[in-house]
Formats: structure tokens, C-alpha cells, sequence
């Protein structure tokens, strides 16, 4: 079977680089049931694709490479295939399976090479040498025939198909040709993956039952499913979408157009609201050469869609197929389809609603399965000086107070090590400089005057309006201690402004900088020229629209590489959003494949795959004690996750458009969201995160109960008259500050 690397979108972030991945070599599966219904795992903790390191020194390796393997294991439940008789031929096969065997080397997949060698019986030596056909002995040419044999015997044929059940396990079927030798560059059919074209890709399409048929096995499935009882009706209904897609695709392919149009005219209704994107882009795919190079098409194809269902609803729809002789049906299930089976009572049509909606469908159980160090890490112990106000104070008997530092109660919460917190070295963190320990400190004053929030104490909202943005308003990023705000423009502009009396000034020149004395105590100020002053500063560089804007204060690249240190590789479509987890060791991303992933920054796995947006994800944040995460899409829901236990735990439903940004407080008790529906919203984070369902059977199962009205943790809604809210920030003493470009009607 060929293992299809996935078209993924990159997010780049250098750090250390780490060792060399591991190849997982193929496994054989009972077709579509547990195990992974054969399919291969694509990438690290079964994250649904490739997770790499680009090319420095010592790196991961860079981009996905595509892989190779020949599955020379006889489809589950078939009859053995008899070994070829030692012929003419043997040496000729003998010969191709060395071609073979030297491909997989050179491609440097051992594990494949050592498996179809023992397979044939061949010595190493043999594959290391000139492998002429005359050196062959009897037993080796022999063995040689009989395996090619049984790879080509793999090869359903329209005549005689694979019963269901006894189909090929892998996610593409090594289909040689029953006569005459291999094309150049393919192992039967499977054409090696470098090619520039897409080949490879759709020649699992090639026709495999009458055209005519198609919608007949569809319309029996359909009546079966909605025949079934309720309980099983909600998820085997789950089939109709991708089943939809890869029938119509084959149709397309097989250049039968009539019956392709006639197909997708009759099914397309019955899909769910969520797909109807996804759909007008296929209705566009009405000819074979239409597909090659369409992304939407790729990602689908070269990716098994997801689907959750418990052992009683598989099995039942097992019996049907197999009654039914609907070997078609079968064949994509098998082929293309993951389903992802486990043990107890089937899922509502609510929790199973909650849970679908991406390009590849749910997300695999083993890929939420890996252990994240969600909890925060131990702060540095710094002094904090009493401010002039505080040291000319007196106490009840008049008396002066004593001058004396005190600490943060910040830092003294987090004197104890948090259990759940990485190890303090696991990812190399920069020394805190006289710089950062000043700011640290302006940070622990501001927090002893922060307002508690809660349900009876909700935040003032100051509100940063953009007028006559004709510029094209496209990114809002607020500074950590709130004096400066950037927006990012579609004139590829950045624009900074001061939002303290504190002007923005530029660097004297280099000949008056020379003038200055360097160890005076105000040289901060004595090197910016006055003449400068402005509340505004315009930056240009960029050839293109700035979709994003932040101010960091720490080191992001290192400067000693002029590439990154980290990819991380796995989202199917463009990635719109990315969030640093509160202790640097981990950080998400959101995609317009509708899914959020979290990666580990120490060795660019992906520890967690989030599912549940019916729309393209714009905004994510963390909670500030690192547990939770908060999304939110174009579908105008707000998501809450549990990061430890890879779960979801909320849904908040209010908005009406795209939620374009996601805040906590700084004591967590409360979530904004902003949308492009002119509405700022206030949620009650602590009500929403109380009591949750996190046992093993939900873990496990994702029989998850979210509240049917999340409208009792909404506090408030603060409409502006005409302003889309693309940013949210609050200060340190929980101050609500939000920004967006007004948009006249």
C-alpha cells in the first residue's frame, strides 16, 4: 500500500532542534473496525499528518518525505493465494522485487525493506549486489514469484471483488497489473510520490463498479440507516457525507459526467448545513482534469475521514453490507474512511453534532491521548519595593510604617512547584535581564491594584475605534502593559500608536549618539531624539496585507539560523490563528480546516487535535492557570476545552458572526469575546468550567453533555453603532480594552 503524504500548511517557530523521527511501519487492520481500520499512521502520537523540524543541523528532516510500502500480507479473511511455480518468469520477478527492495533503501525506509525481505526470504547481500537474474537459486526465485504474486493478487477486479470484510487493509491497495511488468518508477501501480503530478492520488478512483449503479447502492444505504433504530441512526449517519464525496469522485474521474451530475443533483440536499462550502467547491469538480491540483479535492483524498462509532453500530452496519453484497460501499470504507471504534453505549445525535464538522472529520481518540504539561511554571522569586504612597503611610497608632520589600502575591502563588507544570529546563528559557525583572516588577504592583471581576463586578470596556481605515484594517495587537497599540493594514502598512502622554520617539544619529556618556543613569533617554515626538509611528516593509501584528518582549527566532528550527506540518488548509501557551511549552494553531491543534514546542509534536468548529478558526486563548482553551470560528460559537484531558467542555452560543477575538482575565474569572456582529460579550468563565465531566469512560468515549443553554453564563453584551471588534485586551488591572475599524452602512 502507499502511504500519501498530506498537503499541509506550515507554522514556523525556531527553537532547538531535536533527533531524527521514526518511520511506524504499516500495520494490517480488520478493514474499517479497531486498530485504525488499516490505516497508516501519517505522523507523531497519530496526529493526523506530519509533524517535522526543517533542515538545520541535526533537525528533524525538514518537509514530510513520501514514503513507500508494499503490503505483501494477504487481505483479511481471503484464501491464501498459492504460490507462483518456479517458471521463466521467476527471475524476472525476482529482479523487479529487487528493484523494489533497492528503492525502498535509497528512500531509507528500512523497515518496509526488512519486511519484504523476509517476506521473500532474501539475504541482504543479495539486494547490495548486481542481482542478476541467473544467481537466483530455486527457493529465492521461488519465494520472489509467489510474493509478487500475492501483491498482485491484492487487486480487486471488476469480475471478482473483495467480499466485505476481506477487503485490503491499507489506505491505498498495492494494485499491480496482472500482466506484463511494472511501469517505471511504480511498484504495481503505486506511483512513487515525488512525481509533480497527482496521479498517484486519484488513481484510487479508477472504476470498480457500473456507473449506472451508484445511486441505488447510496439510496439502500440511506434507506437502511434511517430505518435503523435511533440509537444507531445518529451515527452511522456519519457515512453519508464522506461516502457522498469519494462516490462523486470516482464518477468524475472515471469520466462518467451524465451520471456524476445526475448523483450529486439527487444527494447533495441531504448533507448537513456545515458541509455546504465544502460542496460548492466539489459541484466546480465536473472533469477528470478538473481534479488534478484542486486543494479541497487532495486534502480529502489523501486524508481518511474520521469517523466515531461504538462496536454495536459497525457491527450492524457490517451485517448490512455483507447481506447486501454492497461491495462498492465497502471498498471506500475501507479504503478511505477511518472509523474509530469503542466499547459502550452509541452517541446522541447532540454530542455527536458537537464533536463533527472539519475537513477530515473527528479527530482520533489516540490523538488526544499524549500527556501535556498544561500547569504553569514556578516564578522567579522578586523582591517588590513599597511604592512612595505606601512608605509615608502611618499605622493606627500614628506611628510610621516600616520601609520593607515585600513580595507579589503572584509570586508566592506559584512558589510551589504545579504538579501538572513542565520541568523548569525542559525548553531552554533566556536569563531574566535588569530590563525584565523591572517590568516584572511594574507587573506586581499593577496586579495589587486589580479589580476582583466576577457576575456582580463587571469590567468598564474602553473602545478603540478606527476611523476612515480605507487602508483596510487587518490586524490589532495591544502591548502587555498597554501603552501602545499596532494595527497591520492592507496597504501593507504597520502603524503604532501611544495610547499614554509618553510620545513615541526615534534614535539620535549615530554621530550624536557618540556625544552621549554612556554610564550616565538616564542614557534610556539621553539616546532618543525629542524632535521626533509623535503620538504615531508608520512602519513599512511589507510587499503584501498584514494579517498579523504582535509585540513580544521575548526572543522568538534565534539569529544564529536563517531558517526555522521548527515546522509544524498537519493542518489541511491556511492557518489563521496562533496562541503561546502561558508557560512557552507548548502553542496552538487554528486552521480553515476547522480543526485546533496544540504542538509541543520542545519536538514540534502534535499533542492534541481539537474538533467541533463548523467554520474556519479566527481566535484562540488561554486560560491564565493554562487548563483551558477558548476558540472561536465563523460559525459565531465559542468553544472551551480541557487541554489535560483532551475534551471539550463548553459551547457558548450568542454571537452571530465570526468570532474575531477570545480574552481572559487576568484572574480568569471571566471570558470576552468579540465578533464582527458589532457585539463585545462577557462570559462567566468560573461557572463554566466548574463541575466537569472528566472521567475515564468520557475520556475514552466522548460522550460529552454540554448545557443546552449556555445563555446563564453569558453577563453581558456591549454593542458598538457600527464597528466590527477584532481585538480584545485586558490591562493588568483588568480593564477592558477592545479596537475594530467602523464600518459605515
Amino acid at each position: 500500500m502507499a502511504a500519501l503524504a498530506e498537503e499541509q500548511t506550515e507554522v514556523a517557530v525556531k527553537l532547538e532542534s531535536e533527533g531524527p523521527p521514526t518511520l511506524l511501519p504499516p500495520q494490517a487492520g480488520d478493514g474499517a473496525g479497531e486498530g485504525g481500520g488499516g490505516t497508516t499512521n501519517n505522523g507523531p502520537n497519530g496526529c493526523g499528518g506530519n509533524v517535522a523540524a526543517s533542515s538545520s543541523a541535526g533537525g528533524d528532516g525538514g518537509t514530510p518525505k513520501p514514503s513507500v510500502a508494499v503490503s505483501a500480507v494477504a487481505p483479511a479473511g481471503a484464501a491464501p493465494v498459492p504460490a507462483a511455480a518456479p517458471d521463466a518468469g521467476a527471475p524476472h520477478d525476482r529482479q523487479t522485487l529487487l528493484a523494489v527492495l533497492q528503492f525502498l533503501r535509497q528512500s531509507n525506509l528500512r523497515e518496509a525493506e526488512e519486511a519484504l525481505r523476509r517476506e521473500a526470504r532474501l539475504l541482504e547481500e543479495a539486494v547490495a549486489g548486481s542481482g542478476a537474474p541467473g544467481e537466483a537459486d530455486g527457493a529465492g526465485g521461488e519465494a520472489a514469484s509467489a510474493l509478487l504474486s500475492r501483491v498482485t493478487a491484492s487487486v480487486p477486479g471488476p469480475a471478482a471483488p473483495d467480499p466485505p470484510g476481506t477487503g485490503p487493509s491499507g489506505p491505498a491497495a498495492v494494485s499491480g497489473s496482472a500482466t506484463g511488468p511494472a511501469a517505471p518508477g511504480k511498484v504495481g501501480s503505486v506511483a512513487v510520490e515525488d512525481q509533480p503530478d497527482v496521479s498517484a492520488v486519484l488513481s484510487a478512483y479508477n472504476q470498480q463498479g457500473d456507473p449506472t449503479m451508484y445511486e441505488e447502492y447510496y439510496s439502500g444505504l440511506k434507506h437502511f440507516i434511517e430505518c435503523s433504530l435511533d440509537c444507531h441512526r445518529a451515527e452511522l449517519s456519519q457515512l453519508f457525507y464522506p461516502l457522498f464525496v469519494h462516490m462523486y469522485l470516482e464518477l468524475v474521474y472515471n469520466q462518467h459526467e451524465n451520471e456524476a451530475k445526475s448523483f450529486f443533483e439527487k444527494f447533495h440536499g441531504d448533507q448537513e448545513c456545515y458541509y455546504q462550502d465544502d460542496l460548492r467547491v466539489l459541484s466546480s469538480l465536473t472533469k477528470k482534469e478538473h481534479m488534478k491540483g484542486n486543494e479541497t479535492m487532495l486534502d480529502f483524498r489523501t486524508s481518511k475521514f474520521v469517523l466515531r462509532i461504538s462496536r454495536d453500530s459497525y457491527q450492524l452496519l457490517k451485517r448490512h453490507l455483507q447481506e447486501k453484497q454492497n461491495n462498492q460501499i465497502w471498498n471506500i470504507v475501507q479504503e478511505h474512511l477511518y472509523i474509530d471504534i469503542f466499547d459502550g453505549m452509541p452517541r446522541s445525535k447532540q454530542q455527536i453534532d458537537a464533536m463533527v464538522g472539519s475537513l477530515a472529520g473527528e479527530a482520533k481518540r489516540e490523538a488526544n491521548k499524549s500527556k501535556v504539561f498544561f500547569g504553569l511554571l514556578k516564578e522567579p522569586e522578586i523582591e517588590v519595593p513599597l511604592d512612595d504612597e505606601d512608605e509615608e503611610g502611618e499605622n493606627e497608632e500614628g506611628k510610621p510604617k516600616k520601609k520593607k520589600p515585600r513580595k507579589d502575591s503572584i509570586g508566592s502563588k506559584s512558589k510551589k512547584q504545579d504538579p501538572n507544570a513542565p520541568p523548569q529546563n525542559r525548553i531552554p528559557l533566556p536569563e531574566l535581564k535588569d530590563s525584565d525583572k523591572l517590568d516584572k516588577i511594574m507587573n506586581m504592583k499593577e496586579t495589587t491594584k486589580r479589580v476582583r471581576l466576577g457576575p456582580d463586578c463587571l469590567p468598564s470596556i474602553c473602545f478603540y475605534t478606527f476611523l476612515n481605515a480605507y487602508q483596510g484594517l487587518t490586524a490589532v495587537d495591544v502591548t502587555d502593559d498597554s501603552s501602545l497599540i499596532a494595527g497591520g493594514f492592507a496597504d501593507s502598512t504597520v502603524r503604532v500608536w501611544s495610547v499614554t502622554p509618553k510620545k513615541l520617539r526615534s534614535v539620535k544619529q549615530a554621530a550624536d549618539l557618540s556625544l552621549i556618556d554612556k554610564e550616565s543613569d538616564d542614557v534610556l533617554e539621553r539616546i532618543m531624539d525629542e524632535k521626533t515626538a509623535s503620538e504615531l509611528k508608520i512602519l513599512y516593509g511589507h510587499s503584501g496585507p498584514v494579517y498579523g501584528a504582535s509585540f513580544s518582549p521575548d526572543r522568538l527566532w534565534a539569529t544564529d539560523h536563517y531558517q526555522p528550527l521548527r515546522i509544524f506540518a498537519g493542518h489541511l488548509a491556511d492557518v489563521n490563528c496562533t496562541r503561546f501557551h502561558p508557560n512557552s511549552n507548548y502553542v496552538a494553531t487554528g486552521s480553515a480546516d476547522r480543526t485546533v491543534r496544540l504542538w509541543d514546542v520542545l519536538n514540534g509534536n502534535c499533542v492534541r487535535i481539537f474538533t467541533g468548529h463548523k467554520g474556519p478558526i479566527h481566535s484562540l486563548t488561554f486560560s491564565p492557570n493554562g487548563r483551558f482553551l477558548a476558540t472561536g470560528a465563523t460559525d459565531g460559537r465559542v468553544l472551551l476545552w480541557d487541554i489535560g484531558h483532551g475534551l471539550m467542555v463548553g459551547e457558548l452560543k450568542g454571537h452571530t458572526d465570526t468570532v474575531c477575538s477570545l480574552r481572559f482575565s487576568r484572574d480568569g474569572e471571566i471570558l470576552a469575546s468579540g465578533s464582527m456582529d458589532n457585539t463585545v460579550r462577557l462570559w462567566d468563565a468560573v461557572k463554566a468550567f466548574e463541575d466537569l465531566e472528566t472521567d475515564d469512560f468520557t475520556t475514552a468515549t466522548g460522550h460529552i453533555n454540554l448545557p443546552e443553554n449556555s445563555q446563564e453564563l453569558l453577563l453581558g453584551t456591549y454593542m458598538t453603532k457600527s464597528t466590527p471588534v477584532v481585538h480584545l485586551h485586558f490591562t493588568r488591572r483588568n480593564l477592558v480594552l477592545a479596537a475594530g475599524a467602523y464600518s459605515p452602512q
